[in-house]
């Protein structure tokens, strides 16, 4: 159960990181810095949790995952797998808000 609960809050502040540093790249579809790290959380939580749950099958069991760990493999997982799915999230919020505000 903590490993769970700590994967999740890497997936979270990686999925932050991802989304703010997306805003910063892609301008005009920023939500500013509070929206882009909300949305870049959601994205990397969840993406990282889809992540968790495709590789996890695949993995060799090793000491520090069956003791409920996080390795070095976990680790790099968790932080690409919310980084990047926190960027995408937030480029995806911020199309959905430009597109609706054209209307």
């Amino acid at each position: 159960m903590e490993g769970t609960i700590a994967n999740l809050i890497v997936q979270l502040i990686a999925g932050a990181v991802g989304g703010t540093g997306a805003g910063a790249a892609l301008k005009d579809l920023s939500l500013g810095k509070v929206g882009d790290a909300v949305s870049g959380a959601v994205g990397g939580g969840i993406v990282g949790q889809i992540l968790a749950a495709v590789l996890a099958g695949a993995a060799a069991p090793d000491m520090a995952g069956a003791a409920g760990g996080l390795d070095i493999g976990t680790l790099i997982r968790d932080v690409l797998g919310g980084g990047v799915g926190g960027a995408v999230a937030m480029a995806i919020v911020g199309a959905i808000r430009n597109a609706m505000a054209k209307r």
